[in-house]
């Protein structure tokens, strides 16, 4: 008999997430069965259109948050780059697991080459403006090409659309055991990270405080501060995958600092401020991050994608 649903995308790389909570929760409480529940998300089901058109990080969690809210699983497992900062008000992210490598990883066709020595006018595939801005502020000679698709898919692309070059996040590629074919590891001075990139989140609901209990041992108290930070600046900026924003959190001795950054879509203007303080003012320090750049004359690019006066 099944004591707890998890309910999850159908990608491997979601599939491999929610099995590695469920294995988790069966080596820590004897006796306990844990399911997946396999749902498919409104993001799942558009492959053919880049996210930023069709309305971003929510797609890849409605489906399953309503499933939660009906009690048709008991908790819910997402890459915590795709979860919205609002909440449905029954929902909580409950628990924030010890993150992953947060770097992006540049994969490329040719041995040997880097993103310092790809060549001109070389075509790379991303399926975040994020790194696309980031990548043509540092080479506007680049040509991006929109990939979606599961891990697989737009590895696969690389050869079959001849690109020069594939990035993708470092954590998925480590989980899946393909780390082997990273050519170079991206700092974050090169290219910040997502809100959330490498992280995992348990999503349960707010009256369920036994399922809370039996899974509070998988949180990992530095990494969910740092994303908290992270998603305080993203929350003040009302962001979600259609403008791009970055940010990444770090934590040294009680002290957290915080990089983040709000850019054009095409590159050529970015805003960029790192802030550090105690981690227990985490949330105020993302927020006032925020502002600090809107200070600056990030809303002109928020006012871009939104169509704010």
């Amino acid at each position: 008999m099944t004591d707890l649903f998890i309910g999850t995308r159908g990608s491997p790389l979601a599939l491999w997430q929610a099995n590695w909570v469920k294995a988790q929760l069966e080596n820590r409480h004897s006796g306990l069965m844990v399911s997946l529940k396999i749902i498919h998300t409104e993001g799942d089901k558009i492959l053919d259109t880049p996210l930023a058109k069709v309305g971003g990080k929510g797609l890849f969690v409605k489906e399953i948050e309503t499933d939660l809210i009906d009690g048709e699983i008991e908790l819910a497992v997402h890459s915590m780059k795709d979860v919205p900062t609002a909440l449905p008000p029954e929902l909580e992210i409950s628990v924030i697991c010890q993150r992953e490598d947060p770097r992006d990883a540049f994969i490329a066709r040719e041995a040997g080459v880097t993103l310092a020595t790809l060549p001109d006018k070389a075509r790379v595939g991303t399926s975040s403006l994020r790194r696309q801005a980031q990548l043509l502020n540092r080479r506007p000679d680049l040509e991006i090409v929109p990939l979606r698709g599961n891990v697989g898919t737009r590895l696969r692309k690389l050869e079959e659309l001849e690109l020069d070059a594939v990035i993708l996040a470092a954590a998925g590629l480590i989980r899946m055991e393909q780390a082997g074919l990273i050519t170079e590891y991206l700092s974050p001075a090169d290219s910040l990270p997502a809100v959330g990139q490498g992280a995992l989140g348990i999503e349960t609901r707010k009256d369920d405080g036994q399922t809370r209990a039996l899974v509070e041992f998988l949180n990992h108290p530095p990494t969910q501060h740092a994303v908290e930070a992270e998603r305080s600046f993203l929350a003040r900026l009302e962001g979600g995958c259609q403008v791009p924003i970055a940010a990444h959190a770090t934590i040294e001795g009680g002290k957290l600092t915080l990089d983040g950054l709000v850019a054009s879509v095409d590159g050529s203007v970015i805003f960029r401020d790192a802030i550090s303080g105690p981690v227990e003012d985490r949330q105020a320090l993302g927020a006032r991050l925020a502002e600090l750049l809107l200070s600056r004359g990030a809303d002109k690019a928020l006012a871009e994608v939104y169509g704010q006066k």
